[in-house]
């Protein structure tokens, strides 16, 4: 008669490991086991850490745009005027930043000049954006003047001049202190036209927000005078907005738009970057498909591992049955097999993905030195560096997907042996 045994019972757990020690005396299995676990290990540790940088590489994203842009920028729809010509900006600026000030979620709402201009200085020439604001707002951003703020010079002169980015400041070979050179096509107006407007201004600081199209091309100036350089007194082209909660800005969009007014328009930075945010989640979506196959493929390498072992193994499966062992116990004896071996390539492959991760500084510079510096280009990828954010998801994800395949492969084997016929197992002996 059968003795039945509890499942994943201690002697069901005892025959198993005997099977896994004794896999080294059987030449063939051993190496396919072995090719089973370093596979599953590379497999998970790819997986965690392409999950990894891709996590990074978003949040850095995310953060340098809403730690250098306005999270909500309110501007003001065009309308004719008195005289019949189309007018353009906030006369009544101060009275919509109070307004939206007022608004629940609203940190900061700050009135800006915007403009277009070549900068010269050095005897080079680039193209710029200028931003103007005052001290005080310019303060209440964090990437450029305020707490994650990297900058050479003093913030606190910037009513004496400008601040620009590192980028820009490279280019064009100037220092803090240095003066430049702003050409605005949209200058003087006389009797004879428009003539370009060409004003200098010393460079007060210099920042670096994290971004490289933000630290090449942009230079902050103090309102009133972006006002007059602009052609822009009494005028504001938009209102800067800083909410708490950025991710829920969408929610706030029309709060907003009641509070500025009825000519109020409203552009979040979800709008601005929207698309290039799905774009991010598709691709983390057939990255981890992509990997999960690798996960499958390496998986598979224990089917034929058991497989070989259940033909290594068949007079004793035999003498198990005769002895009284159910089909059940045999079965799960090999399916402790195969876990075994899925759970110890996990494990490593884990260990070798937060060990990646911690150390993405070092790859990076190790990695960058023998590309000489090419790998990582900041013009096509935006940021500087390539980041890596271990999260836990992903880390549940890659172990669940590995094990649940490692599982899943390992039943059909494990039938098989199960189903053994023991006087056929023991004849051919």
């Amino acid at each position: 008669m059968a003795n039945r045994t509890a499942p994943f019972s201690r002697l069901e757990r005892m025959i198993a490991w005997r099977y896994l020690r004794g896999i080294g005396a059987d030449g063939g299995v051993s190496v396919v086991t072995f090719i089973s676990l370093a596979g599953i290990t590379l497999a998970v540790f790819a997986l965690i850490a392409t999950l990894a940088v891709r996590s990074g590489f978003r949040t850095e994203f995310v953060d340098t745009i809403l730690g250098a842009n306005a999270h909500v920028t309110v501007y003001a729809s065009a309308q004719a005027g008195q005289t019949g010509r189309i007018e353009r900006g906030i006369a009544d600026y101060e009275g919509w930043a109070e307004r939206l000030s007022a608004v629940p979620g609203v940190v900061r709402a700050a009135p800006l000049v915007r403009g277009q201009v070549m900068v010269a200085a050095q005897g080079r020439n680039a193209g710029a954006e200028v931003y103007g604001i005052t001290l005080e707002n310019l303060r209440g951003i964090p990437r450029v003047a305020g707490d994650q703020a990297q900058i050479a010079g003093d913030i606190a002169r910037f009513d004496q001049g400008i601040a620009i980015g590192s980028a820009l400041a490279r280019e064009l070979g100037v220092m803090v202190g240095d003066r430049i050179r702003l050409i605005s096509p949209d200058g003087v107006r006389t009797a004879f036209g428009t003539s370009p407007r060409i004003n200098a201004y010393e460079v007060v600081a210099i920042f670096t927000a994290g971004r490289w199209d933000i630290d090449r091309t942009r230079i902050y100036m103090p309102f009133a005078e972006a006002q007059s350089y602009f052609n822009r007194e009494g005028l504001a082209d938009e209102i800067e907005v800083m909410v708490r909660d950025p991710e829920g800005v969408d929610d706030m969009a029309l709060a907003l738009m009641q509070a500025a007014g009825d000519r109020a328009l409203v552009w979040t930075w979800r709008d601005a970057s929207g698309s290039f945010l799905r774009a991010l989640t598709v691709e983390d979506n057939v990255m981890f498909v992509i990997l999960s196959i690798l996960v499958l493929i390496a998986s598979l390498n224990i089917i034929a591992g058991l497989i070989m072992l259940v033909r290594t193994k068949g007079r004793a499966i035999g003498i198990l049955r005769t002895m009284g062992l159910t089909e059940g116990a045999v079965m799960r004896v090999f399916f402790l097999c195969g876990a075994a071996t899925g759970v110890a390539g996990t494990l490593a492959g884990i260990g070798l993905g937060v060990l990646f991760v911690q150390n993405i500084d070092f790859v990076f510079r190790v990695v960058n030195g023998i590309g000489q510096g090419g790998v990582w280009d900041p013009q096509v990828r935006g940021i500087y560096a390539l980041p890596a954010e271990l999260r836990l998801v992903d880390v549940l994800k890659a172990a669940g997907l590995s094990l649940g395949l490692s599982f899943g492969v390992t039943i059909l084997p494990a039938m098989r042996a199960a189903r053994m016929n023991p006087v056929e197992a023991l004849r051919h002996e």
